[in-house]
């Protein structure tokens, strides 16, 4: 494709999606020609907040532009998708993808079919933590991870393993490539319909193990990912932006690098001995929803794989599936158990 700007529209402009029109506006390879959402009232709001035009109806909004970016509830996601796509549109998707594994992989061949873009919201992969590590070698044998959150009504009409829990399962999906051995989850509801906190033990098949928690009824928020490996030991902090790497190396040999590096002890004496040394990672001035929506632009404009693909996406809302059925499982192994300890 030879065109210097791709025409855009936003579907959806609750808390999420009025960022979306926000950042749209100020990246330079995208003309965000409007916006729809079913909500007059909101819709009114945004129109004259950000000077955008606001659609009465999508299917108009679909005729004008050559991409979408779908920011509504999950529910609604394959329908306004599946429309997108049958009228040749790219499709920007926040996460999860769709409702079921079956929705994303209509959704992944009608796109291929079709010669188009599909990239799924999964923000993380653009944290400056995240991108602050890609010149480092992760190969991890072991991750744990933290996500917690205060509640908030938003989000709830999916559980915490959809919610939140997506964003560490597609992390770990591209950190550790290696098939899914083994899952064993559990999780409760306490305040709404969908389980509030869960926590999964991933075992993979080339041994490698990830053990993640999820909640959203906290009372202090966090957002944290550790990987160890050989010699390393690397700590993620999702909400600061930076990323602390403890690495074993040979005190005979220097590697250069611009991130603040302290060495703070050895290990081992003569020639055994190996220095610990501290690094602190971070990239400054990199808004996450800026870049991936840039990603998700270049990637119409160039012709080449969004970093976040359909298949990508699918994937991870298969593992979040499995996940959601052994917590489900493990209930009912409970409330057998319980059943049977109270009829004795």
């Amino acid at each position: 494709m030879t065109q210097e700007k791709i025409k855009i529209g936003v579907i959806g402009v609750g808390h999420l999606g009025r960022w979306h029109v926000q950042q749209l506006k100020k990246i330079k390879e995208a003309e965000l020609l409007g916006f729809y959402d079913s909500d007059a009232e909101k819709s009114g709001a945004i129109e004259d907040e950000y000077q955008v035009k606001a659609f009465g109806n999508y299917h108009d909004l679909l005729s004008m532009v050559d991409a979408v970016s779908i920011v509504t509830p999950t529910t609604t996601h394959f329908p306004y998708a599946m429309d997108a796509l049958k009228a040749k549109k790219h499709v920007f998707i926040e996460k999860p993808v769709t409702e079921t594994v079956e929705q994303g992989e209509e959704l992944v061949k009608l796109a291929r079919d079709n010669q188009l873009k599909i990239q799924v919201g999964h923000i993380e992969r653009f944290n400056p933590a995240i991108l602050a590590l890609e010149n480092l070698t992760i190969n991890p044998l072991f991750i744990e991870s933290h996500r917690m959150s205060n509640f908030n009504p938003r989000g709830t009409d999916v559980a915490v393993v959809l919610d939140l829990m997506i964003h560490d399962i597609d992390l770990i999906l591209t950190f550790i490539k290696s098939p899914v051995k083994s899952i064993d989850a559990s999780g409760v509801s306490i305040i709404s319909p969908q389980e509030d906190i869960a926590n999964c033990r991933i075992n993979f098949e080339n041994g490698a193990v990830a053990n993640v928690t999820a909640s959203r009824i906290s009372t202090r928020k966090m957002r944290k990912m550790r990987f160890f490996q050989p010699g390393a030991y690397i700590s993620v902090d999702f909400l600061e932006g930076t990323s602390e790497v403890y690495e074993l190396v040979d005190p005979s040999k220097t590697t250069p690098t611009k991130n603040l590096a302290i060495s703070f002890g050895t290990m081992g004496e003569g020639k055994n001995a190996r220095e610990i040394r501290y690094s602190r990672y971070e990239k400054k001035d990199i808004n996450p929803l800026n870049y991936e929506l840039t990603q998700f632009i270049q990637s119409i404009l160039h012709d080449s794989i969004p970093p976040v693909d359909g298949e990508q996406g699918v994937r991870a809302l298969k593992v979040a599936g499995e996940i959601l059925a052994n917590i489900k499982q493990h209930a009912r192994t409970v409330e057998e158990h319980w059943g049977i300890q109270n009829g004795s």
